[in-house]
Parts: structure tokens; sequence; C-alpha cells
């Protein structure tokens, strides 16, 4: 059993907490606002910390997950920030899901103090976190992902080494794309399919078993068909995540024509008010 700090108690970050304590770790936690942390432990035990460096003070393991790159660097190289508190030999593993950029810039900064770093996001969603069964991937160095790779399994079904520094970061934005193209798919499939008169919900259950079958239409087909997005992942997450994808590929040179016009059709969905709905709400603007 390790001493972990937890950085970050939004939808994602407050279960992965719970299941680090579950499985016997030590946990302290660490939220932005301090009424959250101190909920977190009148349910599940462990110290809340009033700041991040406070909570990574002699830790083995430190986890963030938190919104985006420029909260990732305040959590982590601010005034008050978790690098400034880690000891030599502490890992650092880092679950937002941000830039690949600022994981190689984490990773060269908790090396130059003897830590080292871990870039982590995951997959799953809210549901996944809850029940602890994330799907994460990993960028860093082998025999540090070793060391830390049991930890982080408390809350994951699947977790795996991609490459160095950024590797992980650079497959959850595979992941995103691929989740974008589909849904959009999807979206049109079943707006098609009801402009054709046709029973969805039957159509649904059967293509599902062919090569058609997917995630997205296993979970979400059922209730787009009845017009329900008031679960999931954001649109303005979604948004965030395919901006990074975007930015990415404007310095790689790969071409994204389909994640483009997405993220365009999702402004759509924002602009009638669907921020939070779930993604698969791009079924919306078709069916207005």
């Amino acid at each position: 059993m390790a001493k972990v700090a937890f950085l970050g108690l939004g939808v994602m970050g407050y279960p992965m907490a719970r299941h680090l304590k579950a499985k016997g770790h030590e946990v302290t936690v660490y939220n932005r606002t301090a009424a959250k942390a101190d909920q977190w432990v009148s349910e599940n035990g462990g110290r809340a910390a009033r700041t991040p460096r406070e909570a990574a003070e002699g830790q083995d393991f430190v986890f963030a997950c938190v919104g985006n790159d420029d909260d990732l660097r305040q959590v982590t190289l601010g005034p008050d920030g978790a690098f400034h508190g880690l000891k030599p030999g502490t890992i650092f593993v880092d679950h937002t899901t941000a830039s690949a950029e600022v994981a190689r810039e984490l990773s060269a900064a908790a090396k130059d103090k003897g830590a080292a770093f871990i870039d982590a996001p995951v997959s799953g969603g809210q549901a996944g976190a809850e029940n602890g069964v994330l799907t994460v991937m990993c960028g860093g160095d082998a025999d540090v992902y070793g060391k830390a790779e049991p930890v982080i399994m408390s809350f994951a079904r699947a977790c795996r080494l991609l490459g160095p520094s950024g590797a992980g970061q650079l497959t959850k934005m595979i992941n995103q794309i691929c989740i974008a193209g589909l849904v959009q798919a999807l979206s049109e499939g079943v707006h098609f399919g009801k402009k054709a008169g046709l029973d969805m919900e039957a159509v649904l259950d059967v293509i599902s078993k062919g090569a058609a079958g997917s995630w997205q239409m296993e979970n979400r087909g059922k209730t787009m068909n009845e017009g329900k997005f008031e679960f999931g992942f954001a649109v303005d997450w979604m948004r965030k995540d395919l901006a990074i994808c975007l930015a990415e590929a404007r310095k790689n040179g790969a071409s994204l024509p389909v994640t483009a016009l997405v993220d365009q059709f999702y402004a759509d969905v924002q602009k009638m008010g669907g921020r939070r709905w779930d993604t698969s709400s791009l079924f919306a603007r078709l069916d207005r």
C-alpha cells in the first residue's frame, strides 16, 4: 500500500480517489473548493490538504485530474503547486486530458525535482470512474510506469504504456477523434431512419449485432433516438478536447477534416443551449 495524494475532486477525480482509499492506500485529497475535499474525507476517511503543495508533501504518488493545461500548470508549478512539495522518487500521475506539450514540460520539471511524471488520460467517463473500470493511456519511462501501474489499477480495467512522455495524451487525442466521427455517423443514421419511418429501436438492436456495432451505438443509440442528452460527457468538454486534437494536428501535419467539421457541429449544439448536454446531442442539431 502507498501514500498517495489526489488533486481535483470533480466528477472523475472524486470516485477515482475513493477507489484508491478502498484499495487500502493512505489518501490525502485536495480540491480548489475546500468544502468538496472536506466532504470527501467525511465520506471516505483520509485527510484533506489546503494546498496542492501540502497534499504532495511526503507522498509516494500524487494523482491529478483537473480541467486543462492552465489548471494543470497552476496545480503543479503555481506558488503553492504540488511540485514544490515533491520528495525525490515521488511519481506524479496526471489524468487530465491536456496537451502533449504540457506533459513533456511537466515531465522535465519533475525530473528536475528528482521525481517522475506519467501522463495518463482516461476514457470511460463518469460511469467508468464510479465503477472503477477506466481505460488509462500512459506516457513516460517504463520503469516509472511499472511502479505506478498497480496503483492506477485501483480504478482501471485497462492500463498501458504507449511511449515516452506525451504518448498518453496523443493516444487520448486519437480516442476523441474516433468518438467524434462515430457519434456524428450514429446521429445521421438515427436521423435518417426516423425520417424513413422505421422503428429505430428495432433497427439499432439489429445493426448493433453487425459490423456497424460500437460502444456508442450500444450505450447512446437508444437515448439519442429518445432525445435524451442529460448524462455522460458534456459538449463543452468535448470541444475542449477536440481543440487539443486540432492544435496538435496543425503541429504534426495530420489532416483531420471530419474532426474539424464535427467540432463545428458541436459549436452549433452549444448555440442551441446544449453546452452541458451529452456528446450524443449531435443528433439534436439534425432533428430540430
